[in-house]
C-alpha cells in the first residue's frame, strides 16, 4: 500500500516531496554510482522542483526522462513539456549524465522506439509523478491500459484530462489542446523503485480520494500505485479534504 504525507499546504507538500526525491537520487547514486529519473510536469510539480533543484546532488550521475508529451506540439508553446522541463529544472542544474526528453514534433511510433531502446537500459531509481483530474497517471486516461509491457506508447486524450489542460491556462482554447500524445506507459511507471506522487490542490481531492480508497482499476490509472511497494503520496490539505482517513 502506497504511503500517505499530508501536508499543510502546496509550499509544504513541494519541500517534503523534493527533499526526499534528492534523498533518494543521492542514496541510488551511492548504491550504483549513477540514478535513473523520470520527472513529470504541470502545475503540480512546481513546488517541487523548485525544491529539487536546489538539492545537493550530483546531476552528472544523474539521467533523466520524462513522463510524456504532446504529438504535434512545438517546443516554442508554453504548453510543451519539454520547454516546462529545459526552463525548470534542466536549465537549473549541473549538466546530467543523460537527458532523454519526448520529442512529439517527429514520427510518434519512430519516437517510441527510439525512448523504448533506451529506457529499456536504465532501470528507473526515481520517478517523480502526479496525477490527473481524472485520475490518469502520466497521459494514460480511463480506460488505461494495465497490461502493455511497452515502455513509451501513443495515446489519445480524453475530453476530461483536455479540459484539465485548458482550465490550468496552458492553451487560449480546448480546440489548442493537442488530442494525441506520447505517454510513459503505465507498467513502465510501476516499474520504478521508488515513486514520489506529489498532488496539491482541491481540484485532485476527488482524484486522490478515488485512487487511495477505490479498488484498484483502469478506469482510475492512478489507483494502480496502490500495489507499488515505493510508492509515497505527497497531498496537502486541499488535495486530501475528501479521504476518510487524514493526518
Amino acid at each position: 500500500m502506497s504511503n500517505v504525507i499530508i501536508c499543510d499546504n502546496a509550499k509544504q507538500l513541494g519541500e517534503q516531496a523534493g527533499h526526499k526525491a534528492a534523498e533518494l537520487i543521492n542514496s541510488a547514486i551511492h548504491e550504483k554510482g549513477q540514478a535513473n529519473i523520470i520527472l513529470a510536469t504541470g502545475a503540480s510539480q512546481f513546488e517541487t522542483l523548485n525544491i529539487l533543484v536546489n538539492e545537493v546532488v550530483d546531476w552528472s550521475k544523474v539521467v533523466m526522462f520524462h513522463l510524456d508529451e504532446y504529438i504535434d506540439l512545438p517546443e516554442s508553446s508554453p504548453a510543451s513539456f519539454r520547454k516546462y522541463l529545459k526552463e525548470r529544472f534542466i536549465a537549473k542544474v549541473s549538466p546530467l549524465k543523460g537527458v532523454y526528453l519526448i520529442n512529439g514534433e517527429v514520427d510518434p511510433e519512430g519516437e517510441c522506439e527510439r525512448l523504448n531502446g533506451i529506457i529499456r537500459n536504465h532501470p528507473i531509481d526515481v520517478a517523480l509523478v502526479g496525477i490527473g483530474e481524472n485520475g490518469h497517471l502520466a497521459f494514460n486516461d480511463p480506460p488505461a491500459d494495465f497490461d502493455i509491457e511497452t515502455p513509451f506508447i501513443i495515446v489519445s486524450l480524453d475530453n476530461e484530462c483536455r479540459q484539465q489542460q485548458f482550465k490550468e491556462g496552458w492553451f487560449h482554447s480546448i480546440d489548442d489542446v493537442p488530442r494525441q500524445a506520447i505517454s510513459m506507459s503505465i507498467k513502465q511507471i510501476c516499474k520504478s523503485d521508488q515513486i514520489i506522487c506529489s498532488v496539491p490542490d482541491n481540484r485532485k481531492a476527488r482524484a486522490v480520494k478515488n485512487s487511495l480508497e477505490e479498488k484498484v482499476n483502469n478506469l482510475v490509472p492512478a489507483s494502480i500505485l496502490q500495489l507499488h511497494h515505493g510508492c509515497t503520496f505527497y497531498l496537502d490539505r486541499l488535495s486530501s479534504s475528501l479521504l476518510m482517513r487524514q493526518n
